[in-house]
């Protein structure tokens, strides 16, 4: 892609009503569009990073043997009111009427629609477990809606919801989308842990936060470094093994942790003074067993295989997608910008010439860009005519893991320069061996 071809609406300055540190790169860097408050339109190199994200959530969840499915953004009022969460929810669902007069609403949530559609078509147990997810689009009317897509009105979710016959079988789905969010959040070089969660009225301890480590978080978090080096379960990992997907959750949750709503002094001073970790985090994931808690209410029963009618124990799991953005943003930035982990980048790698209309550099530039597509490589080609620095000033801003950047000289001498993104190095490459390299698919 060339930039002089690309939409990319860089601010040079910080936007007065941007808050906090991801809210401002994500204005600055054209990611976003901020159309009223808590409403956003996502710009092209805002949307390649969005989709990059959402692959990977699709990926795991369809890898733990979730399905995905896509329901209305409008919903009927009626399948509130039978869970009786109509009255209840506040002013943050969007109350409208059709044009019948039938109420209706905006999804905040999907819960009453998804056990409406298992109850509809599930009537054994023989056809459990079953786990729905989507990702779409949800509004909440926040009353202050503030920090950017880190709080938003309109916002992008995955929701998965699981059906079991009992408390045993809901676990194990529990577990599953655990371990599934373990592999999530690593695969896009964040550092997530999960923390015990408050389950409410439901009680029990099937109630999880996953939160990444950020000086800029919302809030504090209280852990044992032990996370910092325990395993992320791998590729090969086999979700249909229920005790093995046990093995690693039990594992996950063996050290401490726990927000600051949830820290216990007492468990604290068991930690060793030397293995204390207290930072902030930001929440990035949050699973939740909430049993027959939409599936009573609903008549959403299944027979079990004693002939007798059980409510099906269901769970909730959620990932924010357009959230996760900023937050890997507040994770991953420096004074100059966005750097970006390499699998969720809106391109892999920038091809900056340094003086556009010389025949050399432009030769140059264009067997590179030609090369690294090749070889499977996402690429934006700076053809700009603009002067060196704001060519790297803008670059820096929008954090593409790998700069290359061709000038006359090295046109002449058969050399580039490349920098990494995150360290700042910069070394001097010959144009052949990089171009062996790519051929090689490096």
């Amino acid at each position: 892609m060339r930039l002089s071809h690309y939409f990319l609406p860089i601010l040079k300055e910080n936007p007065r009503e941007a808050e906090i540190i991801s809210h401002r790169l994500m204005l600055r860097a054209g990611m976003i569009r901020q159309q009223a408050a808590g409403s956003f339109s996502w710009l092209p190199l805002g949307k390649r990073v969005l989709d990059k994200v959402t692959r990977i959530i699709r990926e795991e969840q369809n890898r733990a043997g979730a399905l995905e499915i896509i329901m209305p953004t409008i919903q009927s009022a009626d399948l509130w009111r039978e869970s009786g969460r109509y009255d209840d929810y506040g002013k943050e669902m969007l109350r409208i009427k059709d044009r019948h007069e039938r109420d209706m609403l905006y999804g905040p949530t999907n819960e009453e629609m998804v056990t409406e559609i298992f109850r509809a078509y599930v009537r054994s147990y023989k056809d459990l477990p079953l786990n729905l997810y989507h990702i779409q689009w949800k509004f909440r009317d926040e009353v202050r809606p503030r920090f950017g897509v880190m709080r938003s009105r309109e916002f992008l979710m995955k929701d998965a919801y699981s059906f079991d016959l009992d408390y045993e079988g809901a676990r194990a789905a529990y577990n599953r989308m655990f371990v599934a969010y373990l592999r999530t959040f690593t695969r896009m070089g964040l550092q997530a842990i999960p923390m015990r969660a408050d389950t409410g009225p439901i009680g029990g301890d099937l109630s999880h936060e996953f939160i990444i480590l950020a000086d800029t978080g919302e809030s504090a978090v209280f852990c044992d470094r032990e996370f910092l080096s325990l395993p992320v379960p791998g590729a090969d990992t086999d979700f249909s093994n229920d005790a093995e997907i046990a093995g690693i959750v039990a594992e996950w949750t063996r050290p401490y942790a726990a927000t600051d709503d949830m820290h216990e002094e007492s468990a604290w001073e068991k930690v060793p003074e030397t293995e204390r970790l207290s930072a902030r985090g930001i929440e990035v994931g949050h699973i939740f067993h909430f049993g027959e808690k939409y599936s009573k209410p609903m008549g959403a029963s299944v027979t079990g295989p004693d002939g007798k009618e059980h409510f099906a124990s269901g769970g909730s799991y959620g990932i924010g997608p357009s959230r996760l953005v900023a937050a890997i943003i507040e994770a991953s930035h420096d004074e100059n910008g966005i750097i970006w982990p390499e699998n969720v980048a809106p391109f892999d790698v920038v091809l900056i010439n340094m003086k556009p209309g010389d025949t050399a550099c432009d030769a140059l530039s264009e067997k590179l860009q030609a090369a690294y597509e090749k070889a499977g490589h996402e690429v934006l080609y700076d053809d700009t005519d603009q002067r060196a620095g704001a060519k790297f000033a803008t670059v820096d801003l929008i954090g593409i893991p790998w700069q290359v950047i061709v000038g006359p000289r090295g046109a002449a001498d058969g050399t580039v320069e490349v920098k990494k993104r995150a360290t700042g190095e910069r070394d001097v490459k010959k144009v052949d061996e990089l171009l062996s390299t790519l051929e090689k698919g490096a």
